[in-house]
């Protein structure tokens, strides 16, 4: 256990590294300026994917001091690149026809510019370029699927997993028979380096069946070519951390080896039982690790689910044991986030229950689009609501997190209002009110993403905390329907190896109190243990959230 002096003075230290590897990712002259072109193919299905994946890379440049501008190639101006520090060209689109302007500034430039799989052939293929001379490297075409799935081959293989600094980053793939339907990002740009004193593969592509190789990312000089979208279809092990982590080399910053670990206790409400909270503090206490706590303040299910068909409302007020918990852990290093105001939507299943914890809160899950209240005042009145009801116990959270991770662009800009620290993945739409159906044109699309390092500021203008490996889940869906998938600390573990291979990356995960109620029979506390032994022994260090958002706020 530690006293009130020691844990000052492990805050101070840890603070103290964190301003330092803050400082280290960043320039000392003026921000970065860089330019994020996508494909824009008006009548396209796929037009408006383009600008998600163009969304999703602003959002890892926000860990870095960067000032970013987006817009389709399809506006690009004559002599754009020249005046930006660096330009990524997002090919998303097979055979868009590029403005002259672009291919003849790309063809010459020494600026940095750093091209994503498609259309490379427009300039790499024309004599006048001169590409394969210049950039020591030649593009060979377009690779995809070893032949075409069928339930008699559901797998053929395609060139699927990309090897760096010792792991292996498997692309998501999966097929359905009943519509011959595939799940994947298969293509990819093939490239040979022809002149190594110019160009060098900085990461190889492995075709899984064949075992045939091929550079995945090429660097000659301030010119990238990445083989494919790294943005489609990203998990805690793919090969989106390597793009995560060259960002690093593509903008020139400085790199340092400090990697932080975090955890949150998560859905802690009205019905987490004192004795629970107890046990997880003193854990973490002897630990010596600091935690979050994801405190939902307001209490409600309104259908009766877990009350015997009667409807129960509890206000943080009348929340005796959850007070009581969240004292304890207060005065033993634990910081409270507001998660959500009742974590649910009115009196609905949203989509499960309608129980404080299960449901959706700021979107309509059930029909994908934002609930009908949204805006950014009734956002603003439950984020008060909630404050207001912790504030009077003499709880200050002093983040925010978002139930399910799910909420409407006017609603994450609202966060950002109240709260200087997000902590959660977020999802991410190309228009403010999403047309997914593609009635009034192209359809819109949402991403979600998760980081692993701290972003500084999103798309939305948040400040984001990452959580990057996931939670342990049981399968108990016999007696709670939403929780009917099963993922172990060793798939958390192994993801935490994957975030290694990120300079400055986050081991972060939350874990839900409830799985010690001994009603459930799971080895809740003996695997989240287990868990932290295992990212102990990778080094990483453990703060807790607060300490990070205290940091950022120096900068």
């Amino acid at each position: 256990m530690f006293g009130s002096i020691s844990l000052a003075m492990r805050t101070l230290s840890l603070t103290l590294a964190f301003i330092m590897a803050v400082g280290s990712s960043s320039v000392s002259a003026a921000s970065i300026r860089a330019l994020i072109l996508h494909d824009s193919e008006p009548g396209s299905s796929y037009n408006k994917l383009g600008k998600a994946y163009a969304i999703m890379l602003s959002n890892l440049l926000g860990h870095f001091d960067t000032t970013i501008e987006i817009k389709p190639v399809e506006d690009y101006a004559a002599g754009e690149i020249e005046t930006m520090d660096i330009t990524f060209y997002l090919g998303s689109y097979y055979d868009n026809a590029l403005p002259a302007a672009f291919l003849a500034d790309a063809a010459s430039t020494n600026r940095s510019l750093v091209w994503f799989r498609y259309n490379l052939w427009q300039m790499a293929w024309d004599e006048a370029s001169d590409f394969e001379t210049r950039r020591g490297f030649r593009f060979d075409g377009i690779v995809g699927l070893n032949a075409s799935p069928s339930p008699a081959n559901k797998a053929p293989g395609f060139f699927d997993t990309i090897l760096y600094k010792g792991r292996s980053m498997v692309k998501y793939y999966d097929y359905d028979a009943q519509t011959n339907s595939v799940f994947a990002d298969p293509e990819a740009g093939a490239t040979t380096i022809s002149d190594p004193a110019i160009a060098s593969s900085v990461a190889e592509v492995v075709n899984g069946d064949t075992g045939e190789r091929l550079p995945y990312v090429v660097r000659a000089g301030n010119f990238w070519y990445v083989a494919d979208i790294p943005f489609s279809y990203i998990g805690p092990r793919d090969r989106y951390l390597v793009i995560a982590d060259l960002l690093h080399d593509m903008l020139g910053v400085s790199e340092h080896a400090q990697r932080f670990a975090m955890v949150r206790l998560e859905d802690v409400g009205a019905l987490t039982g004192f004795e629970t909270m107890q046990t997880l503090t003193d854990y973490f206490q002897g630990q010596d690790i600091g935690f979050s706590i994801a405190a939902i303040p307001h209490y409600l299910d309104p259908l009766g689910q877990w009350n015997r068909g009667l409807p129960q409302e509890i206000p943080f007020a009348d929340a005796t044991e959850l007070r009581q918990g969240l004292d304890y852990a207060l005065e033993r290093g634990g910081k409270v986030v507001l998660h959500g105001f009742t974590h649910q939507y009115g009196e609905i299943r949203n989509p499960w229950t309608g129980v404080s914890g299960d449901d959706f809160e700021f979107w309509d899950i059930v029909r994908n689009r934002p609930v009908a209240e949204d805006s950014t005042s009734w956002v603003l009145n439950r984020l008060d609501a909630g404050v207001a009801e912790f504030r009077a116990f003499g709880i200050q959270p002093y983040a925010w997190e978002t139930p399910h991770y799910h909420a409407s662009a006017t609603a994450n800009r609202a966060f950002a209002q109240r709260f200087d620290t997000t902590y959660n993945r977020v999802v991410y739409y190309t228009s403010d009110v999403p047309d997914f159906a593609g009635r009034n044109g192209d359809p819109d699309f949402a991403v979600g993403q998760f980081f692993p390092y701290i972003i500084h500021q999103d798309y939305y203008g948040q400040r984001i905390l990452p959580e990057n490996l996931g939670n342990i889940e049981y399968d108990i869906s016999e007696t709670d329907p939403a929780s009917s998938y099963a993922y172990t600390w060793q798939d958390l573990y192994l993801n935490a190896q994957h975030a290694q291979v990120v300079r400055d990356g986050y081991a972060s995960f939350f874990f839900h109190p409830f799985w010690l109620e001994p009603s459930l029979g799971t080895p809740g506390l003996a695997d989240l243990q287990k868990l932290v032994d295992g990212i102990n022994q990778l080094g990483f260090t453990w703060v807790d959230g607060s300490e990070l958002s205290q940091a950022a706020q120096r900068q």
